[in-house]
């Protein structure tokens, strides 16, 4: 599966909320797509289907494509503890999530972009690859070259929420990955359990 580029609102629609942030067409039609998306007559979902929506709905949250998903599900099954919190804890350290975390980027679409377009360092060196699983302490910043990006600098103006894993210089344009979240501090509403379970069948 490529990654998914049509209509944002159609696939929050699917999943009732609004998974790609603020959304007007979906406050609008807050209810299922398609012929009979309004109707109250809904088909029971049966335990597999909640399970593979879950899913689902965690690669178009976070961008990550089935085959990325099932690798950091086997990283997350190795280690020890729960393996749904280990799961959420491994995304939320990949490159373009850190980014866009840290108000680098507007949506993790464009952080992606940031980072493939060689915008951003780690540790002072240069890394391109979204994927990118940060450690403890790995400091996030912005190439010297690209810190008077127009994108970049209104993306920072706007920045809001501020996360308990993460520290952010603006001076410097510089965060730092200070250890992963607890579940707790992980705003997604994500089952990870479900998520989990489908996997280890």
């Amino acid at each position: 599966m490529a990654r998914y580029i049509g209509p944002k609102s159609k696939i929050a629609r699917k999943f009732g909320e609004p998974i790609f942030g603020a959304d007007k067409a979906f406050e609008k039609k807050n209810y299922p797509p398609g012929q009979h998306g309004s109707s109250k007559r809904r088909k029971k979902q049966s335990e597999y289907g909640m399970q593979l929506e879950e899913k689902q709905k965690a690669k178009y949250t976070y961008g990550i494509l089935e085959k990325q998903f099932r690798n950091l599900f086997e990283k997350a099954s190795q280690k020890s503890g729960v393996t749904g919190t280990i799961l959420l804890q491994l995304i939320e350290s990949r490159l373009d999530n850190t980014v866009y975390r840290l108000g680098i980027a507007p949506t993790r679409a464009a952080a992606r972009q940031l980072v493939s377009h060689r915008h951003i360092t780690v540790n002072g060196e240069v890394v391109s690859i979204s994927s990118y699983l940060l450690r403890e302490g790995d400091n996030v910043g912005v190439r010297e070259k690209s810190k008077s990006l127009e994108a970049i600098a209104y993306s920072l103006e706007g920045r809001g929420n501020r996360y308990s894993w993460l520290d952010w210089d603006s001076e410097k344009m510089l965060g730092r990955f200070i250890g992963y979240p607890s579940r707790e501090d992980i705003p997604e509403t994500i089952k990870e359990q479900l998520i989990v379970e489908l996997y280890s069948k």
